[in-house]
C-alpha cells in the first residue's frame, strides 16, 4: 500500500517542475490520465513506476522512497500472518497486532481510506484466525480488544469513503468486541464514530447525542472524552447554536489543558493537545462565526511551518475552514482561491467534502469570476 503524501508529493513536484501532464507523459511514457489518478492517489504505482516518475522529475528518489517504505508495510504484514499461522496466542503475536494496529491509525491521517482498508481487513482476518487457538483469558481479552480497535477503524474507513452499510456492520462489531472485552474506552469511540457518521449526513440532533452519550461512557482522562466532547461542539455548530458551540470548546479546553503530548501524535485515537488550535478553527467556522478567520490561518502557518511535520491532508482541511471562515465575513474572492487550493491538493475525503461543496455554493451565488475555476476543480477532483 502506498501512503497519500506519494499523490501529493507528485503533485507537488510536477507543479514545481512547471510540467504538464501531458509533458511529463511523453518523457515517461505512461499515458496522461494514469499519471493524474497517481497524483490524486486513484491508482498506485510500483517501484519501477516510481523509479522512472522520479527520474524525470529529478526528484532524488523521494518519490521512490515512499514506494519503498509501503512495501515494507507489506512485508511486516506478511511476517505478522506467519507468525499467527505458525503458533498458539503468545505475547508477542498479541504486542505485534497491537503495534500493528497503532502504525495503521498512525498512517491514517494522511493516508487515503481505499488504501488503507486493505491492510486493516488483512489483521482483522488475523484477528479470527486467532480467536480459535489456544490462549489465557488475559490474551483473549487482548484479542477481543484490538479486534474491536481494528473493527473501529475499518468502521472509520468506510464512513469516509461513504459506504454506511459496511461501516455500520463494522461499527457493530467493534461494539461487540468492546462490550465483551470490558473496554469502556472503546465503547465510547464506537458512539463517538457513530455520532461521526451522524454528523457527515446531517443529523446534528443525534450527532450531539450521541456525543453526550459517548461522554458519559468514557474513562476520565481519555482521549475518547475529549474527542467526544468536541464532537458534540461540532454538532452544536452545524446547527449554528453558537452559545453551545461555545460551551462545548471551554470543556475541551479543560480537558485539554493538562494533558501531556502523546508519543505519537498523529495517531486517530490519542488525542494531540496540538490539535487543540485546529478542533477550535473547524467548529467556528462550521458554525458561520466570523470570528474563525484567525483561528484557521494560525492553523494553516502552524501545519506549513517548517520545523514541523508535513501533515498534508490537515492542511488541506484547514484551508476549506478557511474557505467557510471567509464566506461567513462575506470574502468570497479569497473564499474561493483558498477552496481551489484545497480541492485541488487532492487530498480530500468524501467524508469532508461537504465543505467543498457549501464553499462552491457561496461562491457561485456570489457571481464572481472566480467560480469558474472553483467548479472545474470541484468536477475535477471530485472524490
Amino acid at each position: 500500500m502506498v501512503d497519500m503524501t506519494f499523490a501529493a508529493r507528485l503533485q507537488q513536484l510536477i507543479a514545481v517542475r512547471g510540467l504538464s501532464y501531458r509533458a511529463l507523459a511523453a518523457q515517461t511514457y505512461y499515458s496522461k490520465s494514469f499519471l493524474h489518478d497517481l497524483a490524486r492517489g486513484r491508482k498506485q504505482p510500483n517501484l519501477d513506476t516510481a523509479t522512472r516518475i522520479d527520474d524525470a522529475l529529478q526528484a532524488g528518489g523521494t518519490l521512490v522512497a515512499l514506494v519503498t517504505s509501503a512495501s515494507e508495510d507489506e512485508t511486516a504484514a506478511a511476517e505478522l500472518a506467519r507468525r499467527v499461522n505458525a503458533s498458539d496466542v503468545s505475547d508477542e503475536t498479541m504486542s505485534q497486532l497491537e503495534a500493528a494496529f497503532d502504525d495503521l491509525a498512525v498512517r491514517y491521517p494522511n493516508t487515503a481510506p481505499g488504501l488503507l482498508i486493505g491492510p486493516t481487513r488483512m489483521h482483522l482476518d488475523h484477528v479470527g484466525q486467532l480467536l480459535d487457538a489456544r490462549m489465557t483469558l488475559v490474551h483473549h481479552r487482548r484479542l477481543l480488544v484490538v479486534g474491536g480497535w481494528l473493527s473501529l477503524l475499518a468502521a472509520t474507513l468506510h464512513i469516509d469513503m461513504r459506504q454506511p452499510d459496511a461501516a455500520r456492520g463494522r461499527l457493530a462489531v467493534a461494539t461487540d468486541l468492546a462490550r465483551h472485552g470490558e473496554h469502556d474506552e472503546l465503547r465510547a469511540w464506537c458512539l463517538e464514530t457513530r455520532a461521526w457518521e451522524l454528523l457527515v449526513n446531517g443529523e446534528y440532533m443525534g450527532a450531539a447525542s450521541l456525543s453526550r452519550q459517548a461522554q458519559a461512557l468514557a474513562p476520565r482522562g481519555t482521549s475518547a472524552l475529549i474527542q467526544a466532547t468536541a464532537q458534540e461542539g461540532r454538532a452544536w455548530a452545524r446547527m449554528h447554536d453558537i452559545a453551545a458551540t461555545r460551551r462545548s470548546l471551554d470543556a475541551v479546553d479543560r480537558l485539554v489543558s493538562s494533558l501531556a503530548q502523546p508519543d505519537r501524535p498523529e495517531h486517530h485515537y490519542r488525542y494531540d493537545p496540538d490539535k487543540a488550535l485546529s478542533y477550535t478553527a473547524t467548529t467556528l467556522a462550521w458554525a458561520g462565526d466570523p470570528a474563525a478567520e484567525p483561528y484557521t490561518r494560525a492553523v494553516i502557518a502552524q501545519l506549513e511551518s517548517s520545523h514541523g511535520v508535513p501533515r498534508p491532508r490537515r492542511a488541506a482541511l484547514a484551508r476549506l475552514d478557511l474557505g467557510l471562515a471567509l464566506v461567513a465575513r462575506d470574502e468570497i474572492d479569497e473564499a474561493a482561491a483558498v477552496g481551489v487550493q484545497a480541492i485541488t491538493s487532492g487530498l480530500l475525503v468524501k467524508s469532508t467534502w461537504w465543505r467543498a461543496t457549501e464553499i462552491l455554493a457561496a461562491v457561485e451565488e456570489s457571481g464572481l469570476a472566480e467560480a469558474a475555476d472553483l467548479r472545474e476543480a470541484y468536477e475535477t477532483y471530485r472524490p
